[in-house]
């Protein structure tokens, strides 16, 4: 039976009409017209952040489905990086997102059940059934289903809902012909992208 929980999407980008050219390089993140929504202090601050704002993107779309609030991700990053979720080194190196102090942020910064654990791809139909999310680690290029990622892992996506065939994930950098909200990826080919481990999200704290 079909589990489809109906999450709001919000791209890792303002505009996420405009995330082909973004990838591409023929159009800069810091000329997203939107990019004042992100709460970032500049086009270059927002230049800066949007490429690592996967996370907080996952993390909106929770807190709009269960809390319908929706703040800004580069915002929520800045608390992040309070937090040690995310560290910024002198030379702009960033690391992160790193999974358990994001999951301590999300509980006490927001009251989500959250949970940093080794995530098999088979438990995924079962928590969503619970009424969970689950933010996963798996290689950017799930967006076009490449047939040879260079490794799994790297980028975080949102388990939305589960069918007979497919997981459906929300993509923050996915292209709008498909691959942004509710994108289907076949079972059979999960693995190649997905690194088996996530953060599990609730609407309540245990």
């Amino acid at each position: 039976m079909a589990i489809i929980h109906q999450v709001p999407y919000h791209s890792q980008w303002e505009s996420p009409d405009l995330v082909p050219d973004i990838l591409a390089g023929t159009l800069l993140a810091a000329d997203d017209p939107l990019w004042e929504r992100s709460g970032a202090e500049s086009p270059e601050d927002y230049e800066y952040w949007s490429w690592r704002l996967c996370g907080m993107a996952c993390l909106r779309m929770a807190l709009d489905f269960w809390w319908g609030v929706s703040p800004g991700p580069v915002a929520l990053a800045q608390e992040c990086l309070a937090a040690g979720a995310y560290v910024r080194h002198p030379d702009g190196r960033l690391d992160g997102l790193i999974h358990a102090p994001f999951a301590t942020y999300a509980h006490r910064r927001w009251g989500l059940f959250a949970e940093a654990r080794s995530l098999p791809a088979e438990d995924l139909p079962d928590l969503l059934a619970e009424g969970r999310l689950a933010m996963l680690s798996v290689h950017p290029s799930i967006r076009t289903l490449d047939p040879q990622p260079p490794r799994t892992g790297g980028h975080l996506v949102l388990a939305v809902g589960a069918e007979d065939e497919h997981l459906l994930i929300h993509n923050p950098s996915g292209f709008p012909d498909g691959s942004q909200s509710f994108a289907p990826v076949p079972w059979a080919d999960l693995g190649r992208f997905y690194a088996g481990r996530g953060i599990v999200l609730g609407p309540y704290a245990h």
